[in-house]
């Protein structure tokens, strides 16, 4: 569990974006300060994953009122959130994740007895350690954007083309009429299940002079209905005959069509975590649990739009949902989604606002002075009872927020560790670059392993990729007769600085949103990583003497 926990449930998000834009105007340059500042600001105490999900929908706000293309301002913000989350211990949970390591590690008796290290070495980072040069990153990392990285952003996305257009739908739209003998006459939607029977997903009907009626799955089709549906031409000349319907050669797809009375098109972002994860929409009875109907799922700007009811759904999925604004915030408050349409407006248990805010001042008070030798967990608890207690956030919901499977990679690495130390693997790896690489330096060792880390966090998870390296870098160390902390530090810098592709899971969530391509990130992200590189390799040493 992240002490950011409440940050969510208590009506603080969505609120900055027309502060922002007052402050900046249209001006692309101080939009781009001001919300990588923000970002790292916020990140430096909350994960940069949740920092990011949270500014989504803001900055696409801004975007639009600025008419600033979206691909300029949301990987500034991602950046800025990954940046921010080197500047203190609980910035990232990859901070955490090495820094118990390192304790354990200091544990070890091979360690003691044989290096005879200093324990005040091994010891847990504080709050406070990794800032000064947090900060500097933080601050070459703005400068870069700025001056050289705003140039070669590219300049898409933007609310001139409409989601009809962007998502190319028109095309797998058609309307046919229900005939009179056709077996659909009579049964609901959700009896006729022509989305998995035909391929085909009913998205309007047309009833005589009603008008157009908003297709939920309880709605029974009659004879003569006109029924919008999504689907291959194929398909439907496939099944026409079967299905009793008849094609309308002279339809021709508008706006309207799709979006009538309080039936409204909407993007959604799917969040790490979510129920929706690995799940079809079919498995997940979506239609009928939510009253919204998918019309295309953008994924990593390749948009699908047939056969959607057997796609497997990802993290950073963008749906193309219809229907009622209340059923897209039911999904977004179930914390499945992010609403990709600026600042929704909820105010999620505003009142609870002064519980948050005061749980998290106590985290820190404990946390920073270490009143009555309270460690860092427990601090962490006493800021949750805090949210507990106010019901600023529910007991299920704080389950829910437990990253369970950080929890399993830490447990999973403390295994693996504990196997390199029984098989002297960790030994032999330190030897083995103490003898081909110890001739060029200790500085040479320290970039060997910060280049190291960086080139493991791409297939790699950043806090498996950490707890991999940390423990042959502390054993390098060691051997080399230098302080082991300057380089669990190191490992913990490149470990958070994932800048080169979009596989960190802050860069999956603005991927889509920002019409971004693979070669986007290598272009931008390469340069700031070895401007990463140089102020760890300059200011670690001076922070933590080799």
């Amino acid at each position: 569990l992240h002490p950011d926990g409440g940050a969510g449930q208590d009506g603080r998000r969505g609120r900055g974006g027309p502060l922002l834009h007052r402050i900046a105007g249209g001006n692309e340059f101080r939009l781009t300060t001001l919300v990588m500042f923000t970002a790292a600001a916020c990140a430096s105490v909350m994960k940069n994953t949740t920092t990011t999900a949270m500014f989504v929908p803001v900055v696409l706000g801004i975007a639009q009122r600025a008419r600033v293309q979206p691909s300029k301002l949301l990987m500034p913000l991602a950046f800025g959130a990954i940046l921010g989350g080197t500047c203190t211990l609980i910035g990232t949970s990859t901070n955490l994740a090495v820094s118990g390591a390192l304790a354990r590690l200091g544990e070890s008796q091979e360690l003691a007895q044989r290096f005879q290290v200093d324990p005040q070495l091994m010891r847990p980072f504080s709050m406070f350690e990794l800032t000064p040069v947090g900060i500097a990153i933080v601050a070459v990392g703005m400068l870069y954007m700025l001056l050289v990285g705003m140039r070669l952003l590219p300049a898409r996305g933007g609310a001139e083309e409409s989601l009809m257009d962007q998502y190319h739908i028109r095309e797998y739209i058609s309307e046919v009429i229900v005939r009179p003998e056709s077996p659909l006459a009579g049964q609901t939607l959700a009896e006729a299940n022509l989305s998995e029977i035909l391929d085909l997903t009913v998205i309007g009907i047309i009833r005589g002079d009603k008008g157009r009626i908003a297709p939920r799955a309880e709605e029974r089709i009659e004879a003569e209905d006109l029924l919008l549906v999504q689907g291959r031409m194929d398909d439907i000349l496939r099944v026409k005959t079967e299905a009793g319907i008849e094609i309308r050669p002279d339809f021709e797809l508008r706006e309207r069509d799709l979006e009538a009375g309080n039936v409204e098109l909407f993007e959604v972002l799917v969040l790490r975590g979510s129920d929706l994860n690995g799940r079809s929409l079919r498995s997940l009875r979506f239609r009928e649990r939510y009253d919204l109907t998918v019309l295309a799922i953008n994924r990593h700007g390749m948009a699908l739009l047939t056969k959607l009811s057997n796609v497997t759904l990802k993290f950073g999925d963008v749906l193309l949902v219809q229907g009622r604004k209340e059923n897209v915030e039911r999904l977004k408050t179930d914390g499945h989604v992010v609403l990709l349409e600026g600042e929704s407006g909820t105010r999620e248990r505003a009142g609870k606002r002064v519980w948050a805010v005061l749980a998290f001042a106590v985290f820190l008070l404990f946390s920073i002075t270490h009143l009555f030798g309270v460690p860092l967990s427990v601090a962490v608890l006493f800021g949750v009872l805090i949210l507990l207690a106010s019901r600023a956030v529910h007991t299920q919901e704080m389950y829910d927020l437990i990253d369970w499977r950080l929890i399993v990679l830490i447990a999973g690495m403390i295994s693996f560790g504990t196997a390199m130390e029984s098989s002297r693997a960790d030994q032999y790896l330190a030897d083995l670059i103490v003898r081909n690489f110890s001739s060029y330096g200790n500085l040479a060792v320290l970039a060997g392993f910060f280049a190291l880390t960086v080139a493991l966090t791409q297939p790699m998870s950043n806090q498996a990729a950490a707890l991999v390296v940390l423990p042959i870098a502390v054993k390098t160390a060691l051997y080399l007769g230098v302080n082991p902390r300057a380089f669990a530090v190191a490992v913990t810098y490149a470990a958070s600085c994932s800048f080169l592709t979009p596989l960190e899971p802050a860069c999956v969530l603005i991927y889509t949103p920002g019409r971004y391509r693979f070669l986007d990130f290598v272009k931008v992200g390469s340069i700031l990583t070895i401007a990463v590189f140089a102020i760890v390799m300059l200011l670690v040493p001076i922070f933590w003497p080799l």
